[in-house]
């Protein structure tokens, strides 16, 4: 692990989609804010996502591609970068976690970790 893995904090906040979510249909959908801080010396260009999302069946998918929502940011030292995106599960509970590919101003490419977190409907979990 290079100096530039740790220089990516990601931090999630996450929210229960009551309204477009259907239970009985075993859907369930989240949202999720990702805010993405640069610690670094250098800026940092987010260039691919991995996802590994998994529900409370033990069902896992993953996702990936180019950039998040449509675009590939650059994140200035001592900056953040924020965006919302979301996910449907089939049980009210899941985990989420994975990697962002970046490249440092320099032309170092390494791999910021998304730590794991959790989704889940209210009152669920105490």
């Amino acid at each position: 692990m290079s100096a530039l893995d740790t220089s990516i904090r990601v931090e999630v906040k996450t929210e229960y989609i009551e309204q477009q979510s259907s239970p009985e249909d075993e859907k369930y959908l989240f949202s999720y804010t990702i805010t993405i801080i640069n610690l670094g010396e250098q800026a940092a260009k987010l260039e691919t996502r991995h996802w590994i999302i998994t529900d409370a069946n033990g069902n896992t998918s993953e996702v990936q591609g180019a950039g998040v929502v449509g675009e590939t940011p650059t994140i200035a030292p001592n900056a953040a970068y924020q965006y919302t995106s979301g996910t449907v599960l089939d049980t009210p509970l899941g985990i989420m976690h994975g990697t962002y590919g970046m490249v440092s101003e320099s032309g170092e490419h390494f791999q910021a970790t998304i730590r794991p977190f959790r989704l889940a409907t209210p009152g669920l979990l105490h």
